[in-house]
């Protein structure tokens, strides 16, 4: 596998290294080691699908707060994505910015999330899926999001929005201090 660090720290852009014959190709999409010599230690516990029929659906920008938050590998299985992450981590010099990726089926490409980053996707093909692997289980009560366009943050989405869940209009503002505990 090929890492990439992003410029926000933590967060891996992650290519196969692809082993191609006449057959096709064969990669590795996941290995404990070679994760490990980059710092991330993330036993997926819990693996995830969403199949998304329409092209401008947005599903984001979710997180889950301590002791519950979720690394995440995320792959776009089929069609192609915007995938976007906020680092909120308050001690980080790149709290409350922004990193947006396109994830193609095609490309077999992936985005390594860590933990206490808010996460989401916008489609940008029809009939479009995407898995990830999750080192935490979901744990209702402990969820949060914010709001996918607030200014504060400035995200860029590269198309406009046409499908968004009730619950995702309805998360907040950023404020640049997000409750980072249960109950905030």
């Amino acid at each position: 596998m090929i890492f990439t660090e992003t410029e926000l720290a933590g967060a891996f852009i992650i290519d196969v290294d692809r082993m191609a014959d006449e057959r096709g190709f064969f990669a590795r999409s996941w290995c404990e080691d070679e994760f490990a010599a980059h710092g991330i230690l993330m036993p997926p516990l819990q693996a995830n699908v969403s199949s998304n029929p329409r092209r401008g659906t947005l599903r984001g920008m979710h997180f889950q707060l301590p002791p519950y938050e979720e690394t995440k590998l995320v792959r776009c299985t089929r069609g192609a994505i915007y995938d976007v992450i906020v680092d909120l981590r308050e001690e980080s010099p790149t709290y409350g910015q922004w990193l947006g990726v396109e994830l193609t089926a095609d490309s077999f490409r992936m985005l390594f999330v860590p933990g206490r980053f808010a996460h989401g996707f916008l489609t940008l093909q029809d009939h479009t899926d995407v898995c990830y692997q999750v080192s935490a289980k979901y744990a209702p009560g402990h969820e949060r999001g914010l709001r996918w366009n607030d200014p504060a943050i400035g995200i860029q989405w590269p198309i406009a929005p046409t499908l968004i869940s009730d619950k995702d209009q309805q998360h907040p503002d950023f404020f640049l201090k997000v409750p980072m505990e249960v109950g905030g």
